[in-house]
């Protein structure tokens, strides 16, 4: 499958997480990209691209979960993305494990706020995905994540 056939899904809950995904844009030239957020106005931040709104879920409104599983199977039976990334959150994270029954490949970049130790959502995702980064160096171990530079 040549690039220009390959679809990326990039995902990210909203505020620094959004903005650190967005940073990404660069590298995602060439792809398909679409993209899906827990705040519907960030979809005028990638205008071009097809934009899906999802719940927002934590452990603090964990019955909200439910409610993004079937929004995240609905969106990946839709579109059929070869690749999810994203730059974090519970959202993110969901989107990796619902991926893995679609076969995606998974990209698992933590965010840059985590300085001292990876996010809960993080240290979960190393089982989901398939290329598990941090954007601390002291962070990075042998058997993941990998450090290969930061966002910002």
């Amino acid at each position: 499958m040549d690039q220009k056939n390959k679809k990326i899904l990039a995902v990210a809950s909203a505020g620094g997480h959004w903005i650190q995904l967005l940073r990404l844009r660069i590298a995602f030239e060439g792809y398909e990209v679409i993209y899906a957020s827990t705040n519907k106005s960030n979809c005028t931040d990638v205008a071009e691209n097809e934009f899906f709104s999802i719940t927002e879920a934590h452990r603090k409104v964990f019955w909200n979960f439910f409610v993004m599983i079937f929004q995240l199977i609905h969106i990946l039976r839709k579109i059929r993305p070869s690749i999810i990334i994203t730059t974090g959150s519970a959202p993110g994270l969901m989107t990796l494990i619902v991926g893995r029954l679609f076969s995606t490949k998974n990209v698992w970049i933590d965010s840059i706020a985590n300085v001292e130790k990876l996010s809960t959502s993080g240290k979960i995702a190393r089982y989901f995905a398939d290329l598990y980064l941090t954007q601390w160096e002291e962070l990075a171990k042998p058997e993941g994540p990998n450090y290969n530079g930061s966002i910002l």
